[in-house]
This record gives C-alpha cells, sequence and structure tokens, in this order.
C-alpha cells in the first residue's frame, strides 16, 4: 500500500494555513500547518515532507527563501507555492536566476485546483 503523501502547508494567515491543512488532511494526504518560514524550517528539520506548499509572501522568510532551504534538506520534495501579489514575481524571477524552478500557483486558488497539482507532484515522484 502506497504511504500517504506528507504536506507541510505554510501561510502567515493562520486561517489559510488551517483551512487548507484540514482540506489536504480530509483528501488523502497528511498535512501540517505552519504559520512562519522559521516554524515550517523546524517542522522541516524535525520530520519528512513529500511536499512543501507555501505563500510567498511572509516576514521574515519569505517562501522563496524557504523552498531554496527545504529543497536542500529535502532535494526529491516537491515545491508548490502560492501567491496573491505582484511582489512575489521579482522573488521567483531571482530564484529563477540562481537555478530554482518552482511552481507558483495565484491566490486566489480553488482547493480543488491545489488538491489537482498536489496528487499530480505527488504522482510523479512515486513514477520517476
Amino acid at each position: 500500500m502506497p504511504r500517504t503523501p506528507r504536506v507541510l502547508v505554510v501561510d502567515d494567515d493562520h486561517v489559510i494555513a488551517t483551512t487548507l491543512a484540514l482540506i489536504l488532511s480530509r483528501n488523502g494526504f497528511e498535512a501540517v500547518a505552519a504559520f512562519s518560514g522559521p516554524e515550517a524550517l523546524q517542522h522541516a528539520y524535525k520530520s519528512h515532507f513529500d511536499v512543501l506548499l507555501s505563500d510567498v509572501v511572509m516576514e521574515p522568510l519569505n517562501g522563496v527563501r524557504l523552498a531554496v532551504i527545504f529543497r536542500n534538506l529535502n532535494p526529491v520534495a516537491k515545491i508548490v507555492l502560492f501567491t496573491g501579489t505582484e511582489d512575489a514575481a521579482q522573488l521567483m524571477l531571482a530564484a529563477a536566476n540562481a537555478g530554482h524552478d518552482f511552481k507558483i500557483l495565484r491566490k486566489p486558488i480553488h482547493p480543488g485546483t491545489i488538491l489537482e497539482e498536489l496528487r499530480e507532484q505527488c504522482s510523479e515522484a512515486r513514477s520517476v
């Protein structure tokens, strides 16, 4: 039987992070919510996650920088970022210029879209 994919959900908006984690947990994922980049790293250092699902614009550690650190900790993990602001474009461009290519979704995002994306990411990981 395949292992349940573990997702670390990160957003500085507690309602968004908690709601996404709940939706994922009810749809075949094991999800943990974190409310900042530093908190997410604490989880990542303690436990393995198959996917990082993170907001981009956060302080003190933005989602792009978090994703880079997370990728270094777990090179095979899938990373999906989301944002509702144009500020993220410069962060994403800087990451791409440094050789980091992350999937990005635009807010508002329907939960079905997130579920579809994560299922696709996890199925790609299993087929490798």
